[in-house]
C-alpha cells in the first residue's frame, strides 16, 4: 500500500535520490531541509512516514524528532544517518525514532524500513 512520505534533509541531492527510490512505491508529499521545516510541514501534511535526517542546520533531526513525537506520538519517523554516527542514532532512538536507514541509500532498505515502521497492508 502506498504512503505519503515527508523527506527530511539539508542536501537537495539527498531529498531528489530518496524521492526517485520512494516514487514507484509511495507518494512524497513534501520535502524539508532542516528540522524547524520538517515540524511545520509534519503538522500541515500529516504524512504516514517521515524519513529524517539526523545531521542538519538551523535544528537537527533529533530536536525535530522529540517534537514531533512529542505533538503526535503515532508519527512514524525512520531516521537517515551517515556510517560512523552509532552515537546520533541511540539519541535518535531516545528521541522517539522508529527506525533507520544509513546513507548511501539502497531502494530494498528504504522500502523495508518504511513497511517496518509503519506495517504492510494487504
Amino acid at each position: 500500500m502506498a504512503r505519503s512520505v515527508l523527506v527530511v534533509d539539508d542536501s537537495a541531492f539527498m531529498r531528489n535520490l530518496l524521492k526517485q527510490l520512494l516514487e514507484d512505491d509511495h507518494e512524497v508529499v513534501g520535502e524539508a531541509e532542516n528540522g524547524v521545516e520538517a515540524v511545520e510541514l509534519y503538522h500541515e501534511l500529516n504524512p504516514d512516514v517521515v524519513t529524517m535526517d539526523v545531521v542538519m542546520p538551523i535544528r537537527d533531526g533529533i530536536e525535530a524528532t522529540a517534537e514531533i513525537k512529542g505533538d503526535d506520538p503515532d508519527a512514524s519517523v525512520i531516521m537517515c544517518t551517515s556510517v560512523g554516527q552509532e552515537e546520533k542514532m541511540r539519541e535518535a532512538v531516545a528521541a522517539g525514532a522508529d527506525g533507520y536507514i544509513t546513507k548511501p541509500f539502497q531502494k530494498p532498505n528504504v522500502l523495508e524500513a518504511i513497511d517496518d515502521v509503519v506495517g504492510v497492508e494487504a
